[in-house]
């Protein structure tokens, strides 16, 4: 079997180049190794290679598009290619379990202008996507669609769009409340139910004191309670009082042709009533089947479940809020007067005025004061005050983070210990909290594939159960009790053995003890805890189908700059064949002075260092992976790779001079530099009418957790491949300090080969992530099955942009952290399907009779209610269980760490 390392050589030994590959008469420098199908080509080349390499061109031409690079993502998502496409949010109030969600997933799905919808049940939200044809400027599609769901039993509404930080954060307070004061009516409910299973339970009080020894109870009381006639009362007034909405709402759910969980709850309840009724008023049947207590006691354990379950629902989105409780929505600004000289050296100069205003009201470039203690309301940096801020929030990292003027700060963050003047740079609905909650509701809305599975097993659920449960009646009274008359012996059966009665109970114990309830709540319970706990701990996850695809990841491509490295680099060294270190790095600088690249910041930085003046520029051309061109003083300029440079121009120079030059800075830089390891980059600049004039050592220190990542992902059985755009000694000298090994480092990659080599992994069977942190990882981040990016100096960027996981924390172990989430999410979702599975597989039959032959047991309908309450329990509390995975992965964090040393 070919290996992974063979694949990938194979995919880069076809991949086309620019001109700088194929045009190019000169050899390339001196390299330690090949690429595997170059230095044995008859291992994986058939006598028709010319086919074969044609055939590569065209996957890696179809691979990347850098005007798009999250199309492949959004395919794979199944959102097409976005183009024409327009969507719809309704807020769906009503579900109860996963037949609703199927229920409104068909409803939706049954409209012709209707492309796709995915229904979350916890977040009570509907996302629609229109097909191309629908018109995208019309709310009138957005309107019928929940006009539909309102008809058919789930009150909707559109959800409001544009809405500023203040109303959105004013909205899910007003949601929270709401929830929280449904909840109070839930106890009160319970409350109630309770009060009257103790009243109706309380006349076999004396039986249970007679047995004890106890002979009191013989008091008017109890015996009035003993009377049918108030039995009957009391759960006719448990049907009407604490059940009622449950019994409304399933009977109206059951003629709308979408029966949930409370048409089985009502249905078993209204059965075991109308038995108890009719045997009360026909003493003539000799049924004697008085047992009102059971609908109370079935709605008091349902409305008790519901009641813990709603509870834990609100606790499964207390991330939220707390992500919710960081957004300011009011902000202190600061108005100098024009030309006051204490204005940018104090925190609050003596002739300021200080306003209190809404925070969507502060603008890009005004300026904020913020108090010991506050919450930092927009994205900005220091212009006065020294400080420590909390930004453990945003990326995970408890220690506070030093502050003072020139350093960036970011909205959500605390500051501790001094007052600060912030000078906005983002602000409202773009600031970084403001995003980072809004991705965690899309992440939220964004279902697992994994949950399809749940769904379609929950929508006919009812159906199923309704039709077990006539079949259970029928199967009892026409053929089990005469096929095991031992049957009607018990209590069940009632005094008279009557085959009706234990016909009827063991139907209605079926009805009730289904429970798709916890079929539905499996999966959307642990990716809304996951989701959330992953914003807490600096890991933006983009959805569910995320954290399912992380979960599955067996191997994990590596970009090197900025992601093994610190992505700080910094000049290490110049070397000229003819000028002077400041003329390499003035022009240098001047071609890169609009560049974002860690290199283009060095070589400025450098260039400031040395107070040069910057010349203008024109034309300027970058090629990702490559370089940079511009028009510097009359003539062309370029730096880069020294391929790429060479041939930029017509006037060649000679290959022997260049050994020289890198040889010459390559040493200077390994002098010069002071970190044992490191990675240093050879970058080249030339000019136009002389080719290559110098070259310019960029150095760049190892992530101290580099590593320890490493080698956690190799105790996870994660594989690791380095893919780096840069020269193949750098590259080498990076891979054997963090411990990949050499074949599975492939160096002078240009972003083409990047994702053509992520296509072939792909394309051999393993599910594939990819780090990266610059735009030139965009495709393949967007390629990979997951892209994950750091967010660096807390903006956006291509990467950030393509990715399905950014790391807020800036931290390569990240990955192992967001791994380990993913990996623990999943196993709830599995744990949580599983139970649910296996309780309605396990329960059914026994609530059916299937023991009461050989063991002479059977449920009644109110331990029936009790077992299924307890199933929804279980699956949302194991998920909350989820909230303890930061605490376990913190303590075996160390262990790697330990071993690495």
């Amino acid at each position: 079997m070919t290996s992974t390392a063979d694949l990938l050589r194979f995919s880069l030994s076809l991949s086309p180049h620019s001109s700088s590959t194929h045009s190019s008469s000169i050899p390339l420098l001196p390299k330690r190794r090949r690429n595997a199908a170059v230095l044995n080509p008859h291992k994986f080349l058939s006598p028709n290679f010319p086919n074969r390499r044609r055939s590569g061109f065209t996957l890696f031409a179809k691979a990347v598009d850098f005007k798009s690079p999250l199309t492949e993502r959004l395919k794979r998502d199944g959102d097409g290619d976005g183009a024409g496409d327009s969507t719809v949010l309704l807020d769906v109030t009503g579900m109860m379990c996963g037949a609703c969600v199927s229920r409104v997933k068909s409803i939706l799905s049954a409209d012709d202008r209707v492309d796709s919808v995915v229904v979350n049940m916890l977040t009570e939200t509907a996302a629609i996507k229109l097909k191309k044809e629908t018109p995208t400027n019309s709310e009138a599609p957005g309107e019928e669609l929940a006009k539909k769901l309102t008809e058919c039993g789930f009150p909707t509404k559109m959800r409001e769009s544009g809405l500023g930080i203040e109303e959105k954060v004013k909205k899910w307070k007003e949601m929270v409340a709401k929830k929280e004061a449904l909840l109070v009516e839930s106890r009160n409910r319970v409350a109630f139910a309770w009060t009257l299973v103790a009243l109706c339970c309380g006349a076999h009080a004396s039986h249970i004191l007679h047995s004890l020894g106890i002979h009191v109870g013989h008091g008017s009381i109890l015996e009035v309670l003993h009377n049918s006639y108030v039995k009957g009362g009391l759960a006719l007034g448990s049907l009407l009082g604490p059940g009622r909405d449950l019994l409304f709402d399933g009977i109206r759910a059951f003629r709308k042709g979408s029966p949930n969980m409370n048409s089985l709850v009502g249905f078993g309840s209204i059965a075991a009533f109308g038995i108890s009724m009719v045997s009360l008023l026909n003493p003539a049947l000799q049924w004697d089947a008085s047992f009102f207590d059971e609908p109370v006691m079935l709605l008091g354990f349902v409305l008790l479940g519901r009641s813990l379950e709603e509870r834990a629902r609100i606790r499964a989105s207390s991330d939220m809020n707390e992500l919710l409780s960081l957004i300011s929505t009011q902000s202190r600004l600061v108005i100098a007067p024009s030309g006051s000289d204490s204005a940018d050296d104090t925190v609050l100069c003596s002739d300021a005025m200080c306003i209190e205003v809404p925070t969507d009201d502060i603008r890009v470039g005004d300026s904020v004061l913020v108090l010991p203690g506050e919450t930092i309301p927009v994205d900005g940096k220091v212009v006065a005050g020294r400080s420590v801020v909390d930004e453990s929030m945003l990326t995970g990292e408890s220690l506070p983070i030093f502050k003072e003027k020139g350093f960036p700060v970011s909205a959500g963050t605390i500051n501790w210990d001094g007052p600060l003047r912030i000078e906005a740079s983002t602000t409202g609905s773009n600031s970084t909290i403001s995003k980072i909650v809004s991705m965690v509701e899309d992440a939220q809305g964004r279902e697992a594939p994994i949950q399809r599975l749940a769904d379609s097993i929950a929508g006919p659920f009812v159906y199923t159960v309704m039709t077990l449960s006539a079949a259970t009646f029928a199967f009892w009274y026409y053929i089990g009790t005469h096929t095991f008359p031992d049957v009607l012996l018990n209590d069940i059966a009632g005094p008279e053995g009557n085959p009706l009665l234990l016909s009827l109970k063991l139907s209605v114990d079926v009805l009730v003890v289904s429970c798709p309830c916890a079929l539905g709540l499996a999966t959307p319970t642990a990716i809304l805890v996951g989701t959330s706990l992953g914003a807490k701990q600096g890991l933006l996850i983009r959805g569910g189908d995320v954290l399912e695809r992380l979960a599955g990841v067996d191997l994990i491509t590596l970009d090197k700059t900025g992601t093994l490295t610190e992505g700080k680099p910094s000049v290490s060294a110049v070397a000229s064949l003819s000028h002077g270190e400041s003329e390499i790095i003035r022009i240098a600088a001047a071609v890169e002075k609009t560049a974002s690249h860690p290199i283009a910041k060095a070589i400025l930085a450098r260039a400031e260092s040395l107070n040069l003046d910057l010349p203008s520029t024109r034309g300027q051309i970058a090629e990702p992976g490559f370089g940079t061109l511009a028009e510097v003083d009359g003539r062309l300029v370029a730096v880069g790779t020294l391929t790429w440079v060479h041939d930029r121009f017509q006037q060649k120079t000679d290959i022997s001079d260049l050994k020289i030059l890198e040889e010459s800075v390559m040493s200077q830089s390994s002098i010069n530099s002071s970190s044992s390891i490191h990675s240093i980059t050879a970058v080249f600049v030339g000019r136009e009418g002389e080719g290559i004039i110098g070259a310019i050592a960029i150095s760049d220190n190892l992530r101290n957790d580099a590593k320890s990542t490493i080698l956690g992902l190799k105790q996870r059985g994660i594989r690791t491949v380095l893919l780096s755009g840069d020269r193949e000694e750098a590259v080498a000298t990076v891979a054997e300090a963090v411990g990949i090994k050499n074949e599975f480092v492939n160096a002078s990659l240009t972003p083409r080969q990047k994702s053509g080599a992520i296509s072939s992994l792909k394309s051999s069977g393993h599910c594939v992530a990819m780090v990266g942190d610059g735009i030139n990882d965009a495709p393949s981040l967007a390629l990979a099955d997951v892209g994950i990016a750091f967010q660096i100096e807390k903006q956006e960027n291509a990467a950030s942009n393509a990715a399905s996981i950014i790391l807020l924390g800036n931290r390569l172990s990240q990955v192992v952290e967001a791994l380990d989430l993913a990996r623990a999410t999943m196993a709830k979702v599995h744990q949580n399907l599983s139970w649910a599975v296996a309780y309605n597989i396990v329960a059914i039959p026994i609530a059916a009779g299937f023991l009461l032959p050989n063991l002479d047991f059977a449920m009644t309908p109110s331990l029936s209610g009790g077992l299924m309450a307890l199933s929804s329990i279980f699956v949302v509390t194991n998920s909350l269980l989820l909230q303890f995975h930061g605490h376990q992965s913190k303590g075996k964090s160390a262990t790697p760490t330990k071993i690495s040393n």
